[in-house]
């Protein structure tokens, strides 16, 4: 006899991540998947779910969450350990998507990579040499480009990967530009070039420090105005350079007014897993200059200008934007339709596709 909606166990998906007290990319990407998971379940699948949240923190931590972890003791204990501690911090009968690989594995799991940067530069922390084999193990394995599960598969030798971009959130289509008052409080007085995101050695801040140098005296009524966690490296490059205005953390709601007041946004990065502020910018209808590297191209398209990570080629990119002029009117055209096709439901629907493919 066919059982009834009412009659089916319910599935439950756990949705793991550790509290951080500096949010980025990767928690934009967690917070907008577990907003959206249960109504996305019911979309895709008939069978009943209940969707919860892991929210790890270390022993000591003042964050808010729901399970204290030794954080620092996972990336140190063997596989077995790590295993066993997975038992204990997930429910038994979840299907878990773990969204941070420091976190132990599930015995049942989905597992999101949004890059392989922990294993090629040093100052993006050391992965415990179990995750590896965890990410084989796992019942399905979600890379955040093609780019990135090309390197996965290098890594793990792992060719079942499911791609699925993130999205956009709808506050960076055509946003208000800021207020004067919001930019005199910046320090914004002139138009600006916008670099957003943090400082690690892959960011090329180095590249565009060098670049920033070759730009300002042909361009001295802008400014570069660079947005994220203070950071030494951040302060040594551009401490001395003219006109560069530090801004650190901005207010989650004046970002997407600080995208679209600025004249380019600028990732010359070495590698990104995806590269979501320039998906963000173009929604905005910010024109881009991209560095030609790991995801960056794929994000993209044929709607920002394209450079590579040397200095001269940075500077060139956000020379001919700021020239103007109908290529970067089209740009800005371009890009604000290509972001159209990067919504987080479309994105978190194929997430449930996943999770209930996983659950069979």
């Amino acid at each position: 006899m066919t059982q009834t909606i009412s009659q089916r166990r319910t599935m439950q998906l756990e949705i793991a991540t550790i509290a951080t007290s500096v949010p980025m990319g990767a928690q934009v990407y967690q917070e907008a998947v577990s907003s959206r998971a249960a109504e996305a379940l019911s979309s895709v699948t008939d069978v009943p779910w209940a969707v919860s949240r892991v929210i790890a923190r270390s022993l000591r931590s003042e964050l808010e969450g729901t399970r204290r972890i030794p954080v620092g003791a996972l990336s140190r204990i063997g596989p077995t350990s790590r295993r066993f501690a997975g038992r204990l911090l997930y429910s038994r009968d979840a299907l878990v998507h773990r969204m941070d690989l420091t976190l132990p594995p599930a015995p049942n799991e989905v597992v999101t990579i949004h890059d392989t940067v922990a294993w090629t530069y040093p100052d993006e922390g050391i992965p415990n040499p179990a995750v590896v084999d965890e990410i084989r193990r796992a019942r399905a394995v979600v890379c955040v480009s093609t780019n990135t599960a090309g390197d996965v598969f290098d890594l793990t030798g792992r060719s079942d990967l499911k791609v699925v971009s993130p999205g956009v959130d709808g506050r960076f289509f055509s946003p208000p530009p800021l207020t004067t008052i919001q930019r005199a409080d910046l320090g914004l007085s002139q138009p600006y070039v916008l670099h957003a995101g943090g400082a690690s050695a892959r960011k090329n801040l180095e590249g565009l420090a060098e670049a920033w140098e070759l730009v300002q005296s042909a361009f001295p009524d802008v400014s570069l105005a660079m947005s994220g966690p203070p950071h030494e490296r951040r302060d040594a490059l551009f401490a001395d350079l003219p006109r560069v205005v530090r801004l650190g953390r901005v207010d989650d709601d004046v970002v997407p007014r600080l995208l679209a007041s600025a004249e380019a946004v600028v990732v010359p990065s070495h590698y990104e897993g995806f590269g979501l502020p320039v998906i963000e910018a173009m929604a905005a209808g910010v024109p881009v200059i991209a560095a030609r590297t790991s995801s960056l191209p794929e994000a993209a398209g044929d709607a920002a200008v394209l450079v590579e990570t040397g200095a001269a080629s940075i500077a060139e990119g956000i020379e001919s934007v700021l020239r103007g002029g109908s290529a970067v009117s089209e740009l800005r055209e371009k890009g604000a339709r290509r972001a159209l096709s990067f919504t987080w439901d479309e994105s978190v629907r194929a997430l449930a596709q996943v999770w209930a493919e996983a659950a069979r």
